[in-house]
Order: structure tokens, then sequence, then C-alpha cells
């Protein structure tokens, strides 16, 4: 069979690897570059002729068609073998496909990469981030892992692009962070990774996983060995200030990454309250929202209006919002990058309306009173209006609403959300 087009990746890119096996269950054949020297060929001008990016994955068509980004380019494969169902059979099958991929980049890996870079000394080490992401993959886990205890597969009867994510998203988990107890824990999830692994068409694409028994830990990088310095004639005796000195040096030369200051965020330094945001999100959690003994009449009892703050939230660009699913996957986005603000922050935030007529908002209760303290974590939270509202006045019918997530603007009601938690 002739080629479809030319992938260019690396052996261990696991989205180029996704593209792949997409290519084999689809039956179709997938050429390689002559030759290719990444970080080199990609900065090449003929490169970037055809993929401005410079990015790998990278595809171009037997018909000169090209395309960059790894989901991208696997959806077009996928597309180009309908039989195969790879994308699903119907339109309520195509969107679970897209659910479930959106679910695995936004909720798995996007909270493991960090936690790989610096175990592998591509960012620096940040304890607080390293822990706090850890602490984060239980509850994904879990979605993927109950919905699959009654499936063999994530969607209909047959291996979809969503099924093949899980084969490309998990290996890094399962390298780096999920050690064989944990694994034990998810045994629907596990069970469907190794399917897809192990499938004869793909475990050659895949290769071996390197399971881990402990979860792997940072590790400061090595010491660069030092070079030996000529001892000094025995004749000249060095005085004790100069050795001092040259202790001092030596020190200076050390290179390790010094510990961290351990210097208190500005909110701690608040006046202590007496309103737990850790007892408000177990009731928000516990509690129906609305009616007697629910979350908001517990909030009202206990909320401290001078040591906390209510603030509405809203997309400064929807314009530039499509579809629904993809509207609630950017707030995901958006809380995946608040998470250093956890201790301080809830929030209840939702898309409203249809695709391409729809918008975002919610409302955060934050330590203090100035958002900025607390949001500016995230670096784009300057895309968000922020404004502060009387909770139990004028705006409690908002307030109420984006919590109980019936909330509707302009028309406009509320489809999906998330809350920060």
């Amino acid at each position: 069979m002739s080629s479809v087009g030319t992938l260019w990746t690396t052996n261990v890119q696991t989205s180029g690897k996704r593209i792949k096996a997409a290519a084999a269950l689809g039956g179709l054949t997938l050429g390689e570059p002559a030759s290719y020297k990444h970080y080199e060929d990609n900065k090449k001008p003929e490169f970037l002729a055809k993929f401005a990016s410079g990015k790998i994955p990278a595809f171009e068509g037997s018909d000169g068609f090209t395309l960059f980004e790894g989901m991208a380019i696997a959806r077009y494969v996928c597309a180009l073998a309908p039989n195969a169902g790879l994308l699903g059979n119907t339109p309520h099958e195509a969107a679970k496909v897209d659910q479930w991929i959106s679910y695995l980049e936004t909720e798995v890996l996007a909270v493991i990469r960090p936690i790989t870079a610096m175990l592998n000394h591509y960012r620096p080490y940040h304890k607080p981030t390293d822990q706090a992401n850890r602490e984060l993959l239980p509850r994904p886990l879990k979605v993927l892992n109950d919905h699959l205890a009654t499936r063999t597969y994530l969607v209909g009867e047959r291996i979809t692009l969503a099924d093949l994510t899980v084969g490309s998203v998990m290996v890094v988990a399962y390298e780096n962070v999920i050690d064989k107890k944990t694994r034990d824990s998810y045994p629907h999830l596990f069970r469907l990774y190794e399917t897809i692994r192990e499938h004869p068409l793909l475990k050659e694409i895949w290769g071996p996983t390197e399971y881990i028994d402990a979860p792997k830990q940072y590790v400061p990088p090595a010491k660069p060995a030092k070079e030996e310095k000529p001892k000094a004639p025995k004749a000249e005796k060095v005085p004790k200030a100069t050795k001092k000195k040259e202790v001092e040096e030596e020190e200076e030369d050390d290179d390790a990454p010094p510990p961290e200051p351990k210097a208190k965020h500005p909110l701690d330094e608040l006046p202590k309250s007496n309103f737990s945001l850790e007892d408000w999100k177990r009731a928000y959690s516990n509690k129906e929202t609305r009616g007697a003994d629910g979350a908001l009449e517990w909030f009202y009892q206990n909320f401290d209006a001078e040591g906390f703050s209510v603030w509405r939230v809203d997309f400064k660009y929807p314009e530039e919002l499509t579809l629904t699913f993809m509207s609630n996957n950017q707030i995901g986005g958006f809380f995946n990058r608040l998470e250093g603000a956890r201790k301080y922050l809830f929030g209840s935030v939702g898309v409203l309306g249809e695709a391409n007529n729809s918008l975002i908002s919610g409302v955060f209760i934050l330590r203090g009173q100035d958002h900025k303290a607390v949001v500016d974590c995230a670096p784009d939270w300057e895309s968000y209006d922020f404004k502060k509202l009387d909770y139990a006045g004028a705006d409690k019918e908002f307030f109420e609403a984006a919590l109980a997530w019936d909330l509707e603007i302009d028309g406009k009601k509320w489809q999906d959300g998330k809350n920060f938690k």
C-alpha cells in the first residue's frame, strides 16, 4: 500500500506513537523523512516553510497537505480510514471520543508533565508543585477506572482514538509516578492500557513499558567534578586567612541548587479567620447546594467577609470560544495553572450557551480582599475580568446560581462547568 504521507517525529515521542498506532489500525502506511535530526532540522527554513511552529509531530500528505500538532494529525489520519471507526461511528460516539481524549490530556497528562519535567531537570524543582500535582492524580484515575468497570473500551465496542490516547498518556504516568500498588488500585484502567499496548498491530510501535515499583522522586543533578588544583610548594606556608578564603571560593563554586527559602505567602500574614475554606469545600461537595441544611445555608452561617471575598469571573474574549466542551477544557486548564493558590481559593465556573455562541462565567471565593494576590500564579489570569460581588445583596442571585450550576446570562444557559476545590 502506498504511503498516505510523511510523519516527522522521534522514537520517544508518545504523541507520534499515537499517530502511528492510528495508522496501523486504519490499515494505512506512514512514511518517514529520509533523515531528521531534532533541534536542528526543525529550525531550518525548508522545515519552517511547511510547519511554521517548528514543532513535531509534523505531517505532509502525499497530496502536499501539511499539519502540525499531534492531536490534529491523529484525527486526520483516523479520518483517512473511516471504516476503522477510530473517531466513533455516530455523532454521539464522536463527541464521547473527543471528551475522553480531552479529559486524559487536561486532567492526567497536564498534571504529570510538570512532574516529569522536574524529575528530569528540564525545569527547576519546586517541591510544593510536585506534591500538589501528585495529589491531583487519584481523582481522574478513579473517573477513568469507574467508567471502564463495565466497559471494554472507553467508547463503543471497538478501539477508538480515545483508547489510543490512554496508551500514549498513561505510559508517562506508569513509568514515573504510578507504582504497582497504585496500578492495582485502578485495575480496569490498567487492563485497557495493557490491551492497547499489547495489541498485535501496535506492540512494536509502543515498545515496552518500564513499570516502577515506587514513584520516582527528585534527585538533584550530579555536581561536576572539580579540577584538581596544583599543590602549593611546600616551602610556602599559606596563612590561615588565605585558607579561609580558598574554602569560601570552593563553596561558591559549588553549583548544587541552594535550598529554597521558605518565604511566607503574603496571604498567610493576614489576620486569622474563623472561616475555613477547606470546611467550605467539604460542605459544598457533600451537601445539596440549595435548600435547608444545604451548602449555601452553611456558607451564609460561616462566611467571614473581612478575611475572604467573593468575585465574579468572566472570560474577556467569548468571541474566541467555539465548541462548549473545548471551552470547558479551557476552564480546566486555567484551574490547573491556579494550583499554587489552592489553599486560598474556591471556584465554580461554567460554560453558558451553545457552540460558537457561548461565554465563560462564574464565581471565586478567595482569601483576602485583593483577587490579584491569589490568582496571579496563573499566567493567563489577565484573560479574565474580576468583579467583587455583593454576594448577600444585589449579586446574591448570580452568586447562588453559579454555585448551583443553573446560572443564565442573556439567555445563555449553563451547559457544563468545573469546580476548583
